[in-house]
């Protein structure tokens, strides 16, 4: 999927900037800026994820899900 892109003019704090480059190891204000951005949206992510009700969730469940199917082929009515 392509991203869609603008131009924007922000007054942004440079030494916040700073800061945040050195945590996500980023160079610049738009690869900082987008750093961050891809973070929060993956923390709401990660938090939706932790609210989901998995009780059924099992290590034996998560191998069934995960070994291959096989399929039945349904028989033809036609003869």
């Amino acid at each position: 999927m392509l991203a869609m892109r603008r131009h924007t003019t922000l007054n942004i704090d440079d030494d916040l900037v700073a800061d945040a480059a050195r945590t996500l190891g980023t160079r610049g204000t738009t690869e900082t800026v987008h750093a961050a951005l891809r973070e929060v949206v993956a923390r709401r992510r990660r938090r939706a994820l932790v609210e989901l009700d998995l009780a059924d969730l099992t290590p034996q469940s998560l191998a069934d899900m995960r070994s291959p199917r096989t399929f039945v082929r349904a028989r033809s009515s036609r003869r």
